[in-house]
């Protein structure tokens, strides 16, 4: 199963008449569908999850030929809205909805992950109770109305004089400056600052200070988080990177090479695609894809990682990815496939020695990895490439492997202690190993 979807699957197959009892949504006077299909998400957990990302293949629907548009998901259960006021109107003219009944308009994206002109997902988040199974109704009509504000943020730009992917929440901002390590930017309060960094192109260092900064020196480490290959398994403080390949610096022709792509771009969830290809070790040769996901509300980004092209030396090759020790680090925690690095008076700001620029000193700050159990991760310390927390994970049988990125300090509004943080990162890691399950039901039709 595919990162992005948290869900496992079950399908219903048919049609059926809507059940006795079970009232059908409307919105203002000329949204009155008359076609819907019930998912029921189940918590598996003795704990609650807030804002669960849920993803709804379109192959899992027993209707699938719906216009983008066509598609909205309600909740039966949370309150519906009144009819908005003359004031209310006005900001959005006919866009604003109008008087709902039985259940509440749920915000969504529908995406297109392929780019085949198809839609592939239907997404959307809610809060789910300790082992709570919630019922949601996608319905299927014509529809106009509901706009809502980006709650992250993506793009592919010429910055820096070369071309970067960023990828971004409100809480927190990631962006390759080199192709596979991941670089990252604190956030002082909920925003979107990525469109101003790379639009002004302005040093992430010497942003506007109530745009936060680059937290972050990447150099030859993993950053924030990067892959690798370990050809050889017992000597983990060399593995193979493609931006650290024999040939680097030899120009494109030789090298590894890199292309970038913006898969979709919010309101509630952001992708970029990296494609990796002529990657020679020395040893092997190897071509991958990867999509790095910001979701909205999250201190964390996804990657998932897909080869296409895997001529490893042996047999006994086994996949990599880690982060770098933080700087000034004082502690770390490493356990079931979690990577957690905390550093104290970190300089996060190089001063410019001609200007008599200060070094912008953070008091605390802390990155993380989270790699799931089912890929049997195994953790080491590395000195290497600057010191590193790296993961080896046996090589799967479909050539591909998932991980989450983590990032927080001081200055933040969330996640801004030791504390805080590591209890965040060892909670999303309990969601991210045990997801819910969505049950997909047959297609009703509205009786007349």
């Amino acid at each position: 199963m595919k990162i992005a979807a948290f869900v496992a699957l079950l399908f219903t197959a048919g049609m059926a008449n809507a059940q006795s009892g079970s009232g059908w949504y409307t919105e203002g006077k000329d949204y009155n569908p008359t076609r819907r299909i019930k998912i029921t998400v189940t918590n598996p957990l003795n704990v609650a999850i807030k804002a669960c990302p849920i993803v709804v293949p379109r192959t899992s629907l027993p209707m699938q030929n719906i216009p983008e548009r066509w598609i909205g998901i309600v909740d039966p259960k949370l309150p519906s809205d009144p009819e908005p006021t003359v004031e209310q109107l006005k900001t959005n003219s006919g866009y604003v909805r109008r008087k709902e009944t039985n259940g509440h308009y749920v915000e969504l994206q529908v995406d297109d992950k392929n780019k085949d002109g198809i839609w592939d997902e239907i997404f959307f988040m809610s809060d789910l109770a300790a082992k709570e199974s919630r019922d949601f109704y996608i319905y299927i009509d014509h529809y106009e109305r509901g706009m809502y504000e980006h709650q992250v943020h993506a793009s592919i730009a010429n910055y820096g004089r070369h071309i970067v992917p960023l990828w971004e929440s409100k809480d927190m901002g990631w962006k390759l400056w080199y192709p596979h390590e991941v670089d990252l930017h604190g956030k002082r309060a909920p925003m979107l600052t990525a469109y101003y960094e790379y639009s002004t192109n302005k040093s992430g260092y010497y942003m506007p200070w109530e745009m936060g900064t680059d937290i972050m020196t990447v150099a030859s480490t993993f950053g924030a988080g990067g892959m690798c290959i370990f050809e050889n398994p017992m000597d983990m403080e060399n593995p193979a990177r493609a931006y650290h390949s024999p040939f680097k610096n030899k120009g494109p022709f030789d090298d590894s090479r890199f292309a970038f792509d913006l898969v979709y771009n919010g309101p509630l969830r952001s992708m970029i695609k990296v494609r990796t290809t002529n990657w020679n070790s020395g040893k092997g040769f190897y071509e991958l894809d990867q999509y790095y996901t910001a979701y909205a509300g999250k201190s964390w980004s996804t990657v998932e990682t897909k080869f296409s092209e895997f001529n490893a030396p042996n047999a006994q090759v086994m996949f990599g990815a880690g982060i770098r020790r933080i700087m000034n680090e004082y502690t770390s925690v490493n356990k079931n496939g979690i990577a957690i690095s905390m550093g104290k008076n970190v300089e996060a700001r190089i001063p410019d020695e001609d200007i008599g620029d200060e070094v912008l000193m953070v008091p605390w700050q802390g990155i993380g990895m989270v790699v799931k159990d089912k890929y049997r991760p195994q953790y080491q310390a590395i000195k290497n490439y600057g010191g590193n927390h790296v993961f080896k994970m046996p090589v799967t049988s479909d050539l591909s492997y998932e991980y989450m990125i983590f990032g927080a300090w001081s200055f933040g509004e969330v996640n801004n202690n030791e504390k805080d943080f590591v209890k965040y990162v060892e909670d999303e890691a309990l969601k991210y190993n045990y997801p819910p399950q969505i049950a997909v039901h047959a297609l009703e039709t509205k009786a007349k």
